[in-house]
């Protein structure tokens, strides 16, 4: 009796020790795991796609610095592709335009957009045409593209493309497919978008005036031949975007946490990455009318 007594308590003993053991590795690897953990962000490349590693370089560089976590830059060929990285959990954070952002939030629940830069809460889109048009200047929609050899940037850009499509659609009534009486085309990007109107292979575009300006005060665009034709009313666009397994991967809090490194963020590099002079805190809600706008525009015949 006494030897079963003896083995009953060695027994328990061996239990506790194993249970300890096993609170202790699991402890272990937890921490060992949140240390390790990565912050992958990505944006979408919407001018020179070959130069988004050195570009955004600065950005990951100070959330690093900033949070104390390891931050890696990861590219995406397309506007498509950053939001397909977004969905499968291969970055987590990423800088989007309006549309892509709302793509992303709409496939990912949970996912939360934690800011803007203070301008692209009113963003606008040009309408630009080469010179040898004829056309000039107006305060009112430009019909007349409707006769002409117009491009797009990409399908998911929303100062590229969507946005435009829209005010197209409110000024004539008609899709874009009924509205043009040549072919439209999609040139991928905004400064391409500005090379092609500007060197007249497509007489007419649509892109973001951040694009157009810059390319004028840098002498890439020629002011008498790519001018712009109308501007757009203002809505709100680009955003960062969180996925929310970053709560999981460095602890409750850590998405709030992000959007004041953000908020506060006052580096120069970073912000010029991002091509922005400050950063503000947004929530899903700011873009519901970009949402709106993406269920009536349809490229499909």
């Amino acid at each position: 009796m006494k030897s079963i007594m003896v083995s009953a308590l060695l027994g328990g003993a061996a239990l506790s020790l194993l249970s300890s053991c096993g609170q202790k590795q699991e402890t272990e690897t937890t921490t060992t795991s949140k240390s390790d953990a990565v912050l992958r962000f990505s944006a979408i490349p919407d001018e020179d796609t070959t130069a988004q590693q050195a570009r955004f370089q600065p950005v990951a560089d100070y959330l690093s610095k900033k949070l104390g976590i390891k931050v890696e830059f990861v590219a995406s060929p397309n506007y498509g592709a950053s939001v397909q990285k977004f969905e499968g959990g291969d970055i987590q954070l990423a800088w989007f335009g309006g549309v892509t952002g709302v793509q992303a939030r709409q496939k990912v629940e949970g996912a939360q957009a934690l800011v803007s830069g203070e301008a692209d809460l009113k963003f606008k889109s040009y309408f630009i045409a080469n010179t040898s048009t004829g056309l000039t200047r107006s305060e009112s929609f430009p019909e007349a593209i409707k006769d002409l050899k117009f491009t797009y940037g990409s399908q998911n850009s929303t100062s590229g493309c969507i946005m435009p499509t829209h005010f197209l659609m409110e000024a004539s009534g008609k899709t874009p497919q009924d509205f043009f009486s040549k072919e439209f085309g999609f040139s991928g990007s905004h400064d391409k978008t500005a090379e092609l109107v500007n060197a007249g292979t497509f007489e007419a575009g649509a892109l973001n005036f951040k694009t157009y300006e810059k390319g004028i005060a840098s002498g890439k665009l020629d002011k008498e031949k790519c001018i712009v034709i109308w501007e757009t009313p203002t809505y709100a666009d680009y955003n960062m975007t969180a996925h929310p397994i970053l709560e999981e991967q460095f602890g409750a809090g850590f998405l709030k946490k992000l959007q004041t490194a953000l908020v506060e963020c006052d580096d120069p590099a970073a912000l010029g990455a991002l091509k922005r002079d400050k950063l503000v805190a947004v929530d899903n809600a700011t873009f519901d009318g970009i949402a709106s706008v993406m269920a009536k525009v349809n490229f499909k015949k």
